[in-house]
């Protein structure tokens, strides 16, 4: 499992190594909804979760949106972010090209996980995250801390000039031509992201990206590279319980 340097509280974000799935899904496969064998699949997960001594969790219908939601009890919702107070209640995101991102404000002690993929960056996940943990923790952007995890790069995410435009109109078209395919772009997610976060406020050295690729890295699933015959990976993270052990 991979770890910020940033983040002082039990977080991971999980690669396709250590499972138990067969081809195309090896290994570390936690998508109940994909194509894999649901007992292979709850056994990944059940790795991953003990890493954590089992905590309550908290999961999501991802939906691409910009939804965040303030939650204080295990359980699933709809939306594509998730922000808690709550020691030992462990949130997570899934993802196989679209970046997870992991928060924390050790100073209000809050926690957050988002989903950001192309339109939940448009949309804005990240400064809306940012904005409600102010507004319900009273959460100061010079105290939060942003760790982002592995996604799609700029050389391998190719779009339209529907999505360029959609990128534009927000200030966020980190973007060249594709130099092979006359009329489609590349764009680069992770440079939105760290936009954003620099105009919300986030110092420069509270922000940390892992930069890596799933689509270059064989070591993580990418629903894009292996056209929706992949796995899924998570991220996740929690406050300790006062007196425990931190993962």
């Amino acid at each position: 499992m991979l770890k910020s340097p940033l983040l002082e509280v039990p977080h991971g974000f999980t690669t396709r190594e250590g499972g138990v799935s067969s081809a195309p899904f090896h290994s570390l496969n936690l998508g109940i909804s994909t194509a894999d064998r649901p007992d292979h699949v709850l056994e990944n997960q059940r790795r991953v979760l003990a890493a954590f001594g089992y905590p309550p969790v908290v999961s999501l219908r991802q939906v691409h949106s910009n939804r965040v939601h303030v939650v204080e009890e295990a359980g699933e919702w709809e939306g594509d972010g998730v922000l808690t107070s709550t020691p030992g209640l462990l949130l997570r995101v899934s993802v196989a090209d679209c970046y997870p991102i992991l928060l924390h404000d050790p100073v209000r002690q809050v926690v957050g996980a988002l989903h950001a993929g192309w339109r939940g960056v448009v949309l804005g996940i990240l400064p809306r995250a940012l904005e409600q943990m102010r507004v319900c923790y009273g959460s100061s952007p010079d105290d939060i801390r942003v760790a982002v995890g592995p996604g799609i790069s700029a050389s391998n995410f190719q779009v339209g000039p529907e999505v360029l435009e959609q990128f534009e109109r927000q200030g966020l078209a980190f973007a060249w031509p594709d130099p092979e395919h006359p009329g489609r772009y590349r764009i680069d997610l992770e440079h939105a992201i760290r936009t954003q976060a620099q105009k919300a406020g986030i110092p420069p050295q509270h922000y940390w990206a892992l930069g890596r690729c799933t689509y270059a890295d064989p070591v993580f699933f990418s629903h894009r590279r292996d056209r929706g015959q992949t796995g899924r990976m998570w991220a996740l993270i929690m406050l300790p319980v006062p007196g425990s052990q931190g993962t």
